[in-house]
């Protein structure tokens, strides 16, 4: 990548080298009047490590706190989108503590990268809800992303107490062209609902078409289950894919249909009835125990049984199947633990996701949840949470905020958020010990996770707050200190209550936002 500077108005003035820049809005100069504050020591520094206390403040969009640096406050400054196809995103940090420096660069790296590659601000992102995927900046050849580096731009790696800094990302713009949308950060709550402006941006930015770059995208799979365990659901935003559990549709080594199989094939019939499926694909799976001459061709023949029954059953013409059996090759979950293996015994059937009966109900107004607390204790001292709310967000997604506090008078560490389900195996330790609950529907909604393609196959990062990799402190409370938790599931759309269950705390009925 050719050597580039960049400008950030306001907070960050580079010049920039090398190779094209967006569309930009100029700005006036700040008043030649301002002066820094007294406090403030001389620096020979570049302009790029100025800070918000020395120059034009820019209003901030939306604004939430770090989890692990609860210090550590997070605002949106600027969201442009250009030439309709791409977005800036600019991001002030500042530490509103007292006392200690607050690192940023490392914890701003993209966490879905490997170790060595969670570099610049690469996990700035946005959340496209339309398409089901996590969108990041853009990669360059030879460069981590189209975004802030604490080098050459000259922040360094670490806040100083009362100070800001402000960093950037060029990523591509969500679909649909919406006037707003989520923007995701690696260390705090997401931020909703925050305004995409069409005006050009204020600074200077690289400009993706002028080079070749690599969109970085991530999928959003959201799953749900039968509280009967007889299927479970993944949800991309475009297709559905119903895992049938194979030890409720057959006996052990056999290939024909139980009695309690005939409600769940009409079930599954009945959803691509309702989509606009022309092709249906029903796969075979089979856990680790045996071996491919005996879980191949087994694979094989239930998947042919699942459709013909499905066949059968449809009410539309139209619909073409394709049949096949992988044997063991394609375990959805670690084959180490009987439930793993339970789970990958299945038959999977896959088709475009059913077009929704009615318009998705909007966001409600109703106030935001109070009264929903719990508590717990860890190494003697008192643990108490409080849910912050349950909103709906476009896309049949939800947002799960909560606070945890240790209420005790010690240092302690709080576990229990990442002991969940050891089948489900994550790419790092997460907040994934979290249920909601439909109990009308009888459905329950687990943690969305994130998929990522490596040479070995697929990595799977939970949508929800880290409490491993290189935040390995996010467990450890001080004394009095409240920390703020997220994950991401989908929602039924005609949900206003779910039952949900964090970690050890008690069950608590959620109103939906």
């Amino acid at each position: 990548m050719p050597s580039r500077i960049l400008a950030l108005s306001a907070v960050l003035t580079l010049a920039a080298a090398g190779c094209g820049v967006l569309p930009t809005k100029e700005t006036a100069p700040p008043p030649t009047t301002s002066t820094p504050p007294p406090s403030s020591p001389p620096t020979s520094a570049p302009p790029a490590t100025a800070t918000a206390s020395s120059q034009a403040i820019q209003p901030a969009l939306a604004e939430t706190s770090g989890t692990e640096t609860p210090d550590l406050k997070v605002e949106v400054v600027g969201l442009n989108r250009v030439k309709a196809k791409h977005l800036v995103a600019q991001i002030r940090l500042s530490n509103t503590g007292t006392e200690e420096n607050l690192p940023w660069a490392a914890d701003m790296g993209d966490r879905t990268r490997p170790l060595g590659e969670m570099k610049w601000a690469s996990g700035i992102g946005v959340l496209d809800a339309q398409a089901r995927t996590w969108i990041l900046p853009y990669k360059p050849a030879g460069s981590p992303c189209l975004c802030t580096d604490q080098k050459r731009d000259g922040l360094g790696y670490f806040i100083k107490p009362g100070q800001s800094i402000t960093v950037y990302a060029v990523l591509p713009a969500p679909s649909g062209n919406p006037a707003s949308t989520t923007v995701v950060t690696p260390v705090a709550p997401p931020m909703l609902n925050v305004p995409i402006s069409d005006q050009a941006p204020t600074g200077d930015f690289p400009d993706p078409d002028a080079e070749p770059v690599t969109q970085v995208t991530r999928r959003l799979i959201l799953p749900s289950e039968s509280l009967d365990k007889s299927e479970e659901t993944a949800d991309d935003g475009k297709d559905l894919q119903v895992n049938l559990s194979s030890d409720v549709l057959f006996a052990v080594n056999k290939a024909t249909l139980t009695t309690q199989a005939k409600s769940i094939m009409a079930r599954t019939a009945k959803l691509i009835d309702a989509s606009p499926a022309a092709v249906v694909t029903v796969a075979g799976h089979a856990d680790s125990t045996g071996d491919n001459a005996i879980n191949d061709p087994l694979s094989l023949r239930r998947a042919q049984a699942v459709q013909r029954a499905l066949t059968a059953r449809l009410t539309r013409s139209g619909v073409r199947f394709q049949a096949k059996g992988y044997g063991s090759r394609r375990p959805l979950y670690d084959n180490d633990s009987d439930e793993g293996k339970r789970r990958n015994r299945r038959v999977t059937v896959t088709f475009p996701k059913p077009q929704p009966s009615a318009q998705e109900p909007a966001a409600t107004t109703s106030p935001g949840a109070t009264g929903l607390t719990g508590t717990t204790k860890a190494d003697g001292q008192p643990i108490t949470m409080e849910i912050a709310g349950l909103r709906r967000l476009p896309g049949g997604l939800g947002l799960l905020t909560y606070k945890i506090t240790n209420a005790g008078s010690a240092e302690t560490w709080f576990n229990d958020l990442h002991h969940a389900q050891d089948w489900e195996a994550y790419k790092y330790q997460a907040a994934s010990n979290v249920l909601l609950t439909d109990m009308a529907a009888r459905r329950q909604y687990r943690p969305g996770r994130l998929e990522v393609p490596t040479d070995n196959g697929m990595d799977y990062y939970c949508a929800c707050t880290d409490v491993s990799g290189v935040r390995i402190s996010t467990e450890k409370f001080a004394p009095g200190q409240t920390r703020e938790f997220w994950n991401l599931f989908a929602l039924p759309d005609t949900a206003d209550t779910l039952k949900v269950k964090i970690g050890p705390f008690r069950d608590l009925q959620v109103p939906v936002q």
